[in-house]
């Protein structure tokens, strides 16, 4: 059990029923009044946030999440199947629970798969990835100010937008949480 007074940035509770995780979190010491810490939580599964507030004393069970390892397979359908790196276990997972987590994955790679009590809510891809670009329209020097973009597609499919030097065929590091092109590789 966490009391409010021990909250940190990250943590993963369990409130209502939902399993929710600190985004922030400021402890208030009014002039008159007793003391009180002012949160914003993220429902872990729906992804909605909300804010609230805790008595110091308030107390809460931490929500134990798995982040296994698993190697992207396939995706047959509405299902993707991942294995698990370590039993060699196959699942599938389907579209609604995946979303847009895949975007920037190719198969064969590993992502991580977050679950409570054994079930699936979401796909974390790795941080970073180098994809090639498939297609984009050649770039042209002049005209510009400041660093134009043009949109190009990777091998997954995914569009990115690209500094005007770069062509098809090259590779390209990407940053999965934003999408945004990093460098060339």
């Amino acid at each position: 059990m966490i009391s409010a007074g021990d909250f940190k940035n990250g943590l993963t509770l369990e409130i209502d029923g939902n399993v929710v995780q600190i985004m922030e979190f400021q402890h208030v010491k009014p002039g008159k009044g007793a003391a009180f810490v002012r949160t914003k939580l993220k429902n872990v599964i729906s992804g909605g946030i909300i804010e609230r507030t805790f008595r110091p004393t308030e107390k809460f069970p931490q929500a134990r999440i798995e982040r296994v390892d698993m190697q992207y397979l396939y995706s047959d359908g509405d299902l993707f199947n991942f294995m698990n790196n370590e039993t060699y276990d196959q699942i599938a997972i389907g579209q609604d629970t995946v979303g847009d987590s895949l975007k920037f994955v190719k198969e064969n790679e590993t992502v991580k798969v977050c679950s409570y009590n054994g079930s699936v809510f979401a796909i974390e891809p790795p941080l970073f990835v180098e994809l090639e670009i498939t297609d984009t329209e050649p770039g042209f020097a002049g005209n510009t100010a400041q660093g134009a973009t043009k949109p190009a597609t990777v091998e997954t499919g995914a569009t990115v937008y690209v500094p005007l030097f770069v062509n098809q065929g090259d590779v390209i590091k990407i940053d999965t949480r934003t999408g945004e092109y990093l460098s060339r590789v």
